[in-house]
């Protein structure tokens, strides 16, 4: 395949030559004209471009064959996260979260990622996860809104196992800022919207001020009407992760996921944040997965993981006196900061 397509070019590049110099010789001799000889050279090429696509054809239909089967494999895939005969709509515990001694352990790998961990969030509480990269926070985290089931334990949301909730029921009670925030193509306010599709203007706008959003987007030309890019390419790192958050807010849910989604905030942004988040969330329960301290400092538990295990559970007075991971993880972050 790699030889017919530059043999293909070379024939035609010869084939041209060919006719201009025996034609031009014929046309020299008035033993033809140059009107026939100019046709004679479209009817050629146009027989030998015709050539050049069949055999542009050749090479792309196994690629294309390949690309369908793998396509087709994915269609064909059964989901794991199978929602159940007759899901339960709501608990007797609304805004709590409970997991109890999940494990957790990816198809095909040889150890688990999560091991017997115990955790439970309370409405109107805030819990932060912190710990090195690779401790299994996210995953953790992702096991809440049921986007794969744990391999061992429970996770309860109102007090109900994840696995017995309607789909739709559970996601309507839980508002998951993403590791990675996604913004849809549209306008701001048909992202805003995937939170909830009915919220008016004002709804908006104040969504967008809790989450530290509503000066940017102001200062937009055709404000909330302005233009998304595919994935948000049209705004800066911090501008998504805060629309992220407004639109997780727009929905007032009773549970609040964030999965490190301060990341790309500056200290001063995030602490204005964090403040503006506290009357919004005072009755939700809240879990906040983060690798700064100062974004967690004044949780009222925070959770220490490392390997995939608690490590360490307290307030971070606590946690200074009692776990030494947690102690590590303080001061590499002062004197990275020093």
């Amino acid at each position: 395949m790699s030889a017919l397509f530059p043999l293909v070019l070379l024939v035609l590049n010869l084939s041209t030559v060919a006719v201009l110099w025996f034609g031009g010789i014929r046309v020299d001799n008035g033993q033809m004209e140059i009107g026939s000889m100019t046709a004679y050279l479209s009817y050629l090429l146009q027989i030998l471009i015709a050539l050049l696509m069949s055999t542009m054809l050749t090479m792309l239909l196994p690629r294309a064959t390949v690309s369908a089967q793998r396509i087709g494999e994915v269609l064909d895939t059964d989901s794991t996260v199978v929602p159940p005969a007759a899901g339960v709509i709501s608990g007797p515990l609304p805004g709590r979260v409970e997991i109890a001694g999940v494990g957790f352990t990816y198809p095909g790998a040889s150890h688990a990622v999560l091991e017997g961990v115990s955790l439970a969030v309370n409405p109107g509480e805030t819990v932060a996860i912190i710990g090195s990269t690779g401790a299994g926070k996210t995953t953790l985290l992702n096991l809440i809104p049921r986007l794969f089931d744990a391999t061992a334990g429970k996770v309860l949301v109102e007090g109900v196992d994840v696995r017995d909730f309607e789909p739709d029921a559970l996601w309507a009670r839980i508002g998951l800022v993403p590791q990675k925030a996604y913004l849809f193509t549209g306008t701001v306010a048909s992202n805003l919207r995937y939170g909830k599709p009915e919220a008016t203007e004002e709804e908006m706008w104040r969504a967008l001020e809790v989450a530290q959003a509503k000066d940017f987007v102001a200062a937009m030309p055709e404000g909330l009407d302005s233009p998304i890019a595919q994935g948000g390419s049209n705004v800066s790192g911090g501008q998504r992760q805060r629309l992220a958050i407004a639109r997780a807010l727009i929905k007032r849910p009773s549970i609040y996921l964030f999965d490190d989604s301060f990341s790309a905030l500056d200290v001063a942004t995030d602490a204005r944040l964090r403040r503006a988040l506290e009357p919004v969330t005072r009755d939700a329960g809240v879990l906040i997965v983060a690798q700064r301290v100062a974004t967690i400092i004044n949780a009222d538990r925070i959770v220490v993981m490392d390997a995939g295990k608690v490590v360490g559970v307290g307030t971070h007075d606590e946690l200074l006196a009692t776990s030494e991971t947690y102690r590590e993880i303080v001061q590499s972050q002062n004197q990275v900061a020093a």
